[in-house]
């Protein structure tokens, strides 16, 4: 079935091989030469890499691998209750995903992983978003479509076994809560203290509504949903353009927020959209921001086409060894857990096991759905790596190093990347923001770099202020959506747990129980955030290889999840499919979470840090709040490590064990699928 489609499509894979190989050339004698490198042959390997997945390792894994059938229907249509099982457009569907997925991993996780060069992201992002992400992703929906679109941690239940289920569930619900509070950290951190663009993003949520009862009242057919979209779509550019007055008037107070109050905004922003009907908020919002990010991205590769920009950053860098400033660790393992939404991410099994499989039409959906938005937002990845490469490297760090302008500028002007206070003053000027040097979360370095190059592709720096504050909105907008949809999947796990000890607290169409399932774990992840907040190291720096590891690990487990099915299914030929990927990732958490908490370096290990910072308590007293505070946090951040090594252990053990049962005929596979319902055409 797949080799006639190759047929037609041969002039695709000749020229993208073609480009792939030509691009992929240029870069190769650049770096023998020792030349500076252009970042157009980067977008092209990208793109090229984009086609030829899509169209042929799509084709294979969806045909062959998990064999999907456009005549069963979907949980969206069996169960439909216009609340959380709705049937929606696929391109609906498509835009809700991407934007749920695409968090903060594809634009921070690269920029952060600049530090070690552009090579070692490159190659990640490319090659684990084909062979890793793009399986991990369409495989999880697969199996929750057939499984009437139940979570993760219910599917372990079932397929493996009680006590898998039970351990996979707490373990992603605890791995969730971190992910959360890192999410909603990186939007404390680009948007504390400008008014600009938390006027645009809090624009996006009566937009959204709009749009919501809109579809709901009028319907969304090709044509009404083209003129709904039309309107969203100018509503938010003109959101994005009127910000930029709201400095000096009256309103200015309402959007100059603090970091602490701009949290707890953020948590009754996310228990509100938990808690609200998937079509009025989540959907259409979700759909309208992938509008902006696809177009977005279009319009950066553009630009990055007609300059051809030179990567001021060298493809490896000193700090492969972990003396990074940024972040402490070496390349392996610290890349492939910094770099994980744009390659691989376990988080993306939450929401494909969440919200989506429960919007799904069709099956043949999970092609586009599942497989597409994990390679569009691969190249995300490699378009914010490009914008943190093209950048002079001594900006580059001070924008992701805390402390004050003098002290970081002196250290990096030591460690060889000389920049100067002026330097860094007049960067903050150029994007109208009072000061650049510590920005840490990776999120304003992207957008600094993206600005300089949409300005530069328009020949105009005067619209530097504006490109800045577009590409800020841009990715809040990236990140909100996630932490709206992962917090309504939480809530539906949180009230899994809750209906053990109170059954009506389990029902998803109770109002109580929403409301006690979402406030429970916005509190978790709320707390968290918090103590990133007012951690005085800028937070991101120790929760960020936190959130990178309990990622990675989740991963862990939704491959290991998807092994059992494939075996169930008699695809032990393909098995390689879901266990390279696995094995790869398993190998990297346990060796990055080792290192985390036993490493003699204080700089790396949380152990070693604490009893660096008590030594430092006994000595100098007068810093002892500040001192107290990054203690304590290196201590939770152990505790958290290791519960979830011990957690995700267990899992990846019991199936492995339910594995040889299988492959030695001493269990019967037995499938939990749905009963097979025929779908109606005329639907």
């Amino acid at each position: 079935m797949i080799i006639p489609v190759a047929r037609r499509w041969p002039s695709l894979l000749g020229w993208s091989a073609v480009a792939a190989l030509g691009a992929a050339s240029v870069g190769i004698l650049a770096l023998a030469r020792g030349e500076p490198v252009s970042a157009l042959w980067m977008v092209v390997a990208a793109l090229c890499t984009f086609a030829l997945a899509y169209r042929f390792h799509s084709a294979w894994l969806t045909a062959k691998v998990l064999t999907l059938d456009g005549s069963r229907a979907t949980p969206a249509v069996v169960r439909e209750d216009g609340k959380d099982y709705v049937r929606t457009h696929r391109w609906v569907v498509f835009g809700h995903h991407f934007a749920a997925i695409a968090g903060p991993g594809p634009l921070v996780g690269p920029v952060l992983a600049a530090q070690f060069g552009y090579l070692p992201g490159l190659l990640w992002i490319l090659i684990g978003a084909v062979l890793g992400g793009a399986v991990h992703d369409s495989v999880i929906l697969f199996c929750s479509v057939r499984r009437g679109g139940k979570s993760l941690g219910r599917m372990v239940r079932d397929e493996v076994g009680p006590f898998a289920g039970a351990v996979a569930m707490v373990s992603i619900l605890a791995i969730m809560v971190i992910l959360l509070a890192v999410l909603a950290l990186v939007v404390v951190k680009a948007l504390t203290n400008s008014p600009w663009g938390l006027f645009t993003i809090a624009a996006t949520i009566p937009i959204g509504l709009a749009m919501g009862g809109a579809m709901r009242s009028i319907g969304h057919d090709s044509r009404r949903l083209a003129l709904i979209s039309a309107g969203g779509v100018i509503a938010l550019l003109a959101s994005v353009w009127g910000g930029q007055f709201v400095a000096g008037t009256g309103w200015e107070h309402w959007f100059s927020l603090s970091g602490p109050a701009l949290a707890w905004c953020l948590m009754g922003y996310g228990m509100i959209a938990a808690a609200l009907p998937v079509w009025l908020l989540l959907a259409p919002r979700d759909y309208l921001s992938t509008f902006m990010k696809i177009g977005t991205l279009a319009a950066l590769a553009i630009a990055i086409l007609a300059l051809a920009p030179p990567l001021q950053m060298p493809a490896l860098t000193r700090f492969i060894d972990g003396s990074g400033p940024v972040f402490a660790g070496p390349v392996f393992p610290f890349c492939f857990i910094t770099i994980a939404c744009g390659a691989i991410s376990g988080f993306h099994s939450i929401i494909a096991s969440g919200t989506t499989p429960k919007l799904i039409s069709s099956e043949k959906d999970i092609r586009l759905v599942g497989y597409g938005a994990m390679i569009t937002e691969m190249c995300v990845g490699v378009m914010a790596l490009v914008a943190a490469c093209s950048m002079q490297p001594g900006e580059y760090f001070a924008v992701n190093m805390a402390g004050t302008a003098s002290e970081v500028t002196a250290h990096l002007t030591a460690l060889g990347y000389p920049v100067t206070t002026g330097q860094m003053a007049a960067l903050a000027a150029s994007v109208g923001e009072k000061t650049m040097i510590g920005r840490t979360g990776g999120a304003p370095t992207f957008a600094v770099g993206m600005a300089h190059m949409l300005a530069g592709a328009l020949r105009t720096r005067t619209a530097l202020g504006l490109w800045y504050h577009f590409a800020i909105m841009f990715e809040a907008l990236f990140i909100l959506t996630s932490i709206d949809a992962g917090t309504r999947v939480g809530r539906f796990l949180m009230q899994d747990i809750l209906s053990r000890l109170w059954k009506p607290l389990g029902d998803t169409a109770s109002i109580p129980g929403n409301l006690a399932g979402a406030g429970l774990f916005v509190a978790a992840w709320g707390w968290f955030l918090y103590q990133g907040v007012v951690d005085p190291l800028g937070g991101i720096n120790s929760l960020w290889p936190i959130f990178g590891i309990a990622n990675q690990l989740l991963a862990v487990v939704a491959l290991s999840l998807g092994t059992t099915v494939l075996i169930k299914m008699g695809r032990t030929r393909q098995l390689w499919v879901t266990l390279l990927p696995m094995g790869w990732l398993l190998s990297v958490t346990m060796t990055a979470g080792c290192l985390k908490i036993f490493s003699a370096d204080p700089r790396l290990g949380f152990l070693s840090t604490v009893s660096a910072l008590s030594r430092s308590l006994a000595e100098n007293p007068v810093d002892a709040a500040t001192l107290r505070r990054l203690i304590f946090n290196a201590e939770v951040d152990a505790a958290v490590t290791g519960l979830f090594l011990v957690l995700v252990a267990l899992v990846v053990l019991a199936n492995a064990r339910v594995w040889w049962q299988l492959l030695a005929n001493k269990r019967a596979p037995n499938l939990r699928e749905e009963a097979y319902v025929a779908a109606n055409p005329a639907l």
